[in-house]
């Protein structure tokens, strides 16, 4: 299986992120980013959803990535355990305090994760992907139809991410939730 692979590429490279070695799953929402991610969980990584961290449906770009840098990837960094506040989607609003331990392998899943500031401190960054309208389906189907407008901006807001990032283009692996995948 693909993360039985994953796993071993990430934890053959030597740790860049301090002692951490640090992989970055990232894609379109609804592409299979978290499936993965509890793959490689069941596998012994330790897993930090962006879900978590976005600040409601506007969250891709803002304050997202200098909040995880600061409150998680520094701290690991420094071989410190970090801490982020879990965003609440229901309320909107940020709540408790989650701590994250200094892991051998972590898995930072979600859309945004494997941006170029990831470049020189992940191991590995993988790639996710699935038609539009599967992973709109797939959407509507956790969230509801009334998100159906939510889920279109969301998806334009991570297309323009995307393309300026360039994050296929500089992704390790590529997966299809479709079955086919490329490794680089």
């Amino acid at each position: 299986m693909i993360a039985d692979e994953l796993v071993v590429r990430a934890r053959a490279a030597r740790p860049r992120l301090g002692r951490v070695r640090l992989v970055a799953v990232d894609g379109p929402a609804g592409s299979g980013k978290t499936t993965l991610a509890a793959a490689l969980a069941e596998r012994g990584a330790a897993v930090l959803h962006l879900d978590d961290l976005y600040e409601g449906w506007s969250g891709l770009e803002g304050s997202l990535w200098p909040r995880l840098s600061a409150q998680v990837l520094e701290p690991l960094r420094r071989g410190l355990a970090g801490r982020y506040q879990r965003y609440d989607w229901p309320t909107g609003a940020f709540t408790e305090w989650v701590d994250v331990p200094v892991p051998e392998l972590l898995v930072v899943e979600g859309c945004g994760a494997a941006r170029r500031a990831v470049d020189d401190l992940a191991v590995l960054r993988v790639w996710v992907e699935a038609p539009a309208n599967l992973r709109l389906e797939r959407g509507l189907a956790r969230d509801g139809a009334h998100a159906e407008g939510l889920w279109r901006t969301w998806m334009a807001d991570e297309a323009a991410h995307f393309a300026r990032e360039r994050t296929r283009e500089r992704a390790d692996v590529r997966l299809d939730t479709g079955g086919a995948s490329t490794t680089g």
